[in-house]
């Protein structure tokens, strides 16, 4: 492909990167994040001799495939000289050595990077950082995170591409917004963005520590005030021809037995299955540990499968008969919802296969793989499916808004030609419900974001 082949919106956030020093990119899956970035980079090494190295951050698949693919796939872009700085220390060293403009690390390596650099007492060489995925630098703790902060003032321009900047709640915007601008927007420590934009929601009546925030009236309108100008969004569905995306619920019913086991652990934190005691030493355990009950198994503290109940198992052998023939992706959470599916899909006389190396890839692509299983965690970044089938079954429920929209995203994103429906298998009256209920408000909140930035095509 061509430069004259970037689409108008593609054109007018390469001239955003160019104007702004500091940027976040807020577009969705399929909308060329790469491509504007890269002609963006050509222009201000080349053109306006702004920058003379750049370095990209990305999910390791990213990082290994999608950038030097992109950078292949545009006539353009292949001006620039690209070193991808992965696997062990020593590649990595040799990467770094490499004489090129665009050097390409993955997100965990950041940290060898900075001591590395720092070690040898080699002054930061990358004038320009691009973040693939900022929404991977949201935890202020992270290594990741301080690493990055700490050559954050050597750094002149940085740029942050995300399709979810705030998909874990509007306290996540801090830690992203501070590595794009040095914390100009929304403050340099967090407790005083705390402070500022959120009150208590909940605490530990016995250590005092709050656990949970909420936003003050009017907060949400206020922080997406503060980012405006360095923000610009767009959706899929504004500038692609993309197909229609029908998601459904079909909710399994627990016998008397099941739910009592359910109900037992909820009130109790205790219960025994099978013989074994399954404890739920927090709230954040125990949510887990109902979801798990929820989809029909459970670990218990040796990591041994208990199974509760097969309605989910049954309800997903039904949607795969419907689909007569057609090929279906099965997105599962825990591991041992891919044992479980596994072992009795192929009891049913199905051959499931997973979703995880480039044969497998190809072969779904090819349409020769009818039960495709993916898990959310690794079914992200640079993984194109969308050409292999049309129907998705989410057999879990997730609490992460990231990885869920990510997941639907496998099949419904540009290049797909039929309807995408997404199957959610949800367990009546468990934690399932909740999780589809913070989904939807986590993804409200998102599409307000969304819209306060969005662009309109001036500059």
């Amino acid at each position: 492909m061509k430069r004259q082949d970037l689409h108008d919106y593609l054109t007018y956030f390469v001239r955003f990167l160019m104007v702004h020093t500091y940027s976040m990119l807020i577009l969705e899956m399929g909308l060329g994040k790469s491509a504007v970035s890269l002609t963006a980079i050509l222009d201000l090494m080349f053109d306006s001799f702004e920058v003379s190295k750049t370095l990209v951050i990305a999910p390791l698949r990213v990082a290994k495939t999608v950038w030097p693919q992109e950078r292949e796939a545009w006539e353009h872009a292949n001006f620039l000289r690209m070193s991808v700085m992965t696997g062990s220390a020593k590649q990595r060293e040799t990467a770094l050595k490499a004489l090129a403009d665009v050097y390409v690390i993955n997100r965990e390596n950041i940290k060898w990077l900075v001591d590395y650099l720092e070690k040898r007492r080699i002054p930061w060489p990358f004038d320009m950082v691009v973040i693939d995925e900022l929404s991977s630098f949201k935890n202020h703790s992270s290594q990741r995170w301080k690493a990055l902060r700490k050559v954050r003032p050597k750094i002149r321009r940085m740029v942050g591409l995300t399709g979810t900047p705030a998909g874990g709640g509007l306290m996540d915007l801090w830690a992203e917004t501070y590595l794009i601008d040095n914390g100009e927007r929304l403050g340099r420590f967090i407790g005083r963005y705390r402070e500022a934009y959120f009150k208590a929601d909940g605490m530990n009546p016995y250590t005092g520590v709050v656990y949970s925030y909420v936003p003050l009236p009017g907060a949400e309108e206020r922080i997406y005030h503060k980012i405006s100008d360095i923000s610009v969004s767009m959706k899929a569905l504004d500038y692609l021809d993309m197909p229609k995306f029908v998601p459904v619920v079909h909710r399994v019913d627990m016998e008397p037995q099941e739910r009592k086991l359910y109900e037992e652990l909820k009130k109790e934190l205790l219960v025994e299955v099978d013989g074994e005691n399954i404890d739920a030493a927090n709230a954040a355990v125990l949510s887990g540990k109902l979801l798990q009950m929820a989809n029909g198994a459970i670990y218990n503290d040796s990591r041994e499968v208990i199974p509760v109940h097969r309605q989910k198992l049954l309800m997903l052998e039904d949607l795969i008969e419907q689909a007569n023939g057609q090929n279906v992706l099965v997105a599962y959470w825990y591991q041992h919802d891919r044992s479980r599916i596994l072992e009795f899909l192929t009891e049913k006389g199905y051959q499931p296969r997973d979703i995880k190396t480039e044969a497998d890839i190809s072969e779904w692509n090819a349409g020769h793989i009818q039960v495709g299983l993916i898990s959310p965690a690794g079914a992200g970044h640079g993984l194109n499916i969308q050409r292999g089938g049309h129907i998705l079954i989410l057999f879990s429920m997730i609490w992460s808004l990231e990885m869920y929209q990510q997941t639907n995203a496998r099949l419904w994103r540009q290049g797909q030609k039929e309807v995408v429906t997404a199957h959610h298998i949800v367990c009546r009256d468990t934690v399932d419900e909740d999780v589809l209920k913070a989904l939807e408000h986590k993804d409200t909140t998102q599409q307000n974001l969304i819209a306060a930035v969005k662009a309109h095509l001036t500059i």
